[in-house]
């Protein structure tokens, strides 16, 4: 029972009108064949259409945003671990050490055992919101994972010397800072 039919028992159209909107409906339908062209609903293409974009346009921004607070929650675990195992660089550190970090040259002031230790490898230097704080060579490591641009690595000096190394007879001076 289709439309047409609950109209007709409902008495809202007759039997003419009925014939009239088939005979117009199934004469469109036999142009389109003809003519090879379906007629397609423009208008609800569109609307699909804007809701994709718009769709993929909420999912670049809540990337965005979770890739953010992604951001902040390794700053803040960065800044956590750095305060809870930081090392005292010594009370009025005489010796100033020497590091580059970036492309900049820094110097803290530390003392002889601090330096020792950072000659090394037991305490690493991390650079944080312009400041400079000594950590263990296991906590460097575990922030190197997060952000490893905050850590400075200190080369550690080679003892070997190549064959034909013609300063090897010149041994360098273990005390030598720069």
């Amino acid at each position: 029972m289709g439309l047409a039919d609950q109209l007709l028992k409902a008495g809202l159209v007759d039997k003419k009108k009925v014939k009239v909107v088939n005979q117009t409906k199934s004469k469109q339908q036999k142009d389109e064949r003809r003519s090879g062209v379906e007629t397609v609903d423009e208008v609800r293409l569109a609307a699909q259409e804007q809701q994709r974009a718009n769709a993929e346009k909420a999912r670049q921004a809540n990337a965005q945003r979770d890739a953010a607070a992604q951001q902040k929650a390794i700053a803040a675990q960065i800044t956590q671990m750095v305060q809870q195992n930081k090392q005292s660089k010594g009370n009025n550190g005489d010796i100033a050490y020497n590091f580059t970090f970036g492309t900049k040259i820094e110097r803290i002031y530390v003392t002889a055992a601090v330096r020792e230790h950072l000659v090394t490898g037991r305490l690493v230097i991390i650079g944080e919101n312009g400041s400079y704080e000594l950590v263990p060579r296991v906590i460097a490591d575990k922030i190197a994972e997060r952000n490893p641009d905050i850590v400075v690595r200190v080369k550690q000096a080679s003892t070997e010397v190549e064959e034909d190394d013609p300063y090897a007879a010149y041994k360098i001076p273990d005390d030598l800072m720069w």
